[in-house]
């Protein structure tokens, strides 16, 4: 067993899990990322930012950190402020969910609320303002996670991971939010001279791709109406992208968990739906990864909870059955195609 002296030294080397198989010997596995200290993957930016800002003086001992966040990069900040002797401030809404301010909090940040617009939604926009402010009236740090390089640089080691247990990724499939965790995984990748194709996938009411503006549910990904595009999502190294509704996403997620006991946030359900949906369409023996941006555990209380899905419409018992149909219909092509290869192998009786 390896001993460490800092929790941050435990991010990285996640492992991998198959999730489905089709008789093309296409394989869909997900990175499990959320095993990663704080249950996200944003962890690996986080730390990132927080080296560069340290390494060109914009951050000295004792110093205090400012950041608008959904939850999972405000705990990654907190993790690095509490090893490293910062404070640490975040500014959230009430739409985060609860046990990532519960976390947030048991880490020692301050949380700063902000209110969400009318009619429910995301308060990216305020969050955003209300955390320049501080940072400006105070002098705090401001790592600005949309915009920061050293989001996307944050996930080289992620690339690096993936090249060394697959040695392939033919394509990799993320929720985007920042853009810095799909982006700067598939930049690493193909600096690294892989051929990866990016799919990223955001929720219906999200406006990253032009898409009419509405209210979601689903934290941590996609972007407001209003909310400007951030640099980190780098549209020169997307080349597809999908919008999920929440319910179809939360199905996703549910399922997996059914199915696996592997429990994923429900952006990352939003991944994993566009992926199930798509493994047949890519070529035979393709490697498909989806990144699992923050672990499950985060929503007991809302994509797990049957009554909170009702409360805002998005409980569909279809959306369920659609995914467990793809699983079930993967299942049968690579029967098929076992049965057929054995068949193939067969001696020839031959009469006398």
């Amino acid at each position: 067993m390896t001993v460490v002296q800092r929790v941050s030294e435990l991010i990285g080397n996640t492992p991998l899990l198959e999730l489905a198989r089709t008789g093309t010997g296409t394989r869909l596995l997900l990175k499990l990322d959320q095993l990663n200290p704080t249950g996200s993957c944003k962890v690996r930016m986080a730390q990132r930012m927080v080296d560069d800002a340290e390494r060109d003086g914009r951050l000295r001992p004792g110093g205090h950190i400012v950041e608008p966040t959904s939850g999972n990069t405000g705990c990654g900040l907190a993790l690095m402020a509490l090893e490293r002797g910062y404070r640490f401030t975040a500014v959230v809404d009430q739409h985060a969910a609860r046990e990532k301010l519960r976390m947030l909090t048991a880490l020692g940040a301050e949380l700063v609320f902000v209110d969400i617009p009318p009619g429910g939604g995301v308060g990216s926009v305020l969050r955003r303002r209300v955390a320049a402010e501080i940072a400006a009236a105070t002098g705090a740090f401001h790592p600005d996670q949309h915009n920061n390089p050293g989001n996307g640089g944050g996930y080289g080691d992620l690339a690096l991971e993936l090249r060394r247990q697959l040695g392939a990724v033919d394509v990799l499939v993320a929720a985007i939010g920042t853009g810095g965790s799909l982006c700067g995984t598939v930049r690493a990748l193909r600096d690294a001279g892989s051929r990866t194709r990016s799919v990223a996938v955001e929720p219906v009411g999200s406006i990253i791709f032009g898409g009419a503006p509405g209210t979601y549910h689903q934290t941590g990904a996609g972007s407001p109406e209003g909310f400007p595009i951030g640099l980190n999502v780098d549209r020169a190294v997307i080349d597809e992208s999908h919008r999920v509704s929440d319910a179809d996403a939360f199905a996703g997620a549910r399922v997996v968990a059914r199915r696996t006991g592997a429990l994923v946030g429900g952006t990352t359900g939003g991944a994993i739906h566009v992926a199930l949906r798509g493994l047949l369409g890519h070529p035979a023996g393709s490697t498909v990864v989806v990144l699992c941006n923050d672990t499950g555990e985060k929503y007991l209380d809302s994509v797990f909870d049957d009554e909170w899905l009702r409360a805002r419409g998005v409980l569909d018992e279809l959306a369920h059955r659609r995914v467990e149909r793809w699983f079930t219909t993967y299942e049968a092509s690579v029967r098929v195609a076992t049965r057929d290869r054995w068949a193939t192998r067969q001696p020839v009786a031959v009469g006398v």
